[in-house]
């Protein structure tokens, strides 16, 4: 199991910028795809970001792509998740989670075995 805590979330308004904080521990990640997720009242929970910790590949949903970055320190364990040219529609509850790295679309919520508790992201207009 992997223990994950964001951090982050508050209110921004449109155009503006923030980062998010997924502090893991419990295990080492050397194998494990580190994702994002992010779910909007009532909309189902969608990935947006993951990244492999061993590599660093990123992988984006097309609604965040070239606004979003994601990224991971090995230093401090943490997975971080840059968000720039903010959007009304990011507002979102914004989860990190964790799964062992394997084939198939990293995206897919199904994989994904440990959660954070989530961080609430508004962004006003």
């Amino acid at each position: 199991q992997v223990q994950l805590v964001e951090s982050g979330g508050g209110l921004v308004q449109a155009g503006g910028s923030l980062r998010l904080s997924c502090a893991a521990s419990g295990r080492s990640l050397g194998s494990y795809t580190i994702a994002w997720f992010r779910q909007a009242p009532g909309k189902e929970r969608e990935c947006v970001a993951a990244i492999t910790w061993s590599g660093g590949r990123t992988y984006y949903a097309d609604s965040v792509k070239g606004r979003f970055t994601i990224s991971r320190d090995n230093a401090e364990n943490t997975v971080n998740l840059r968000m720039n040219s903010l959007k009304s529609e990011d507002t979102a509850v914004y989860y990190c989670a964790a799964k062992r790295d394997g084939s198939g679309w990293p995206g897919n919520i199904g994989f994904y075995n440990d959660w954070g508790q989530g961080t609430q992201v508004t962004v006003s207009s």
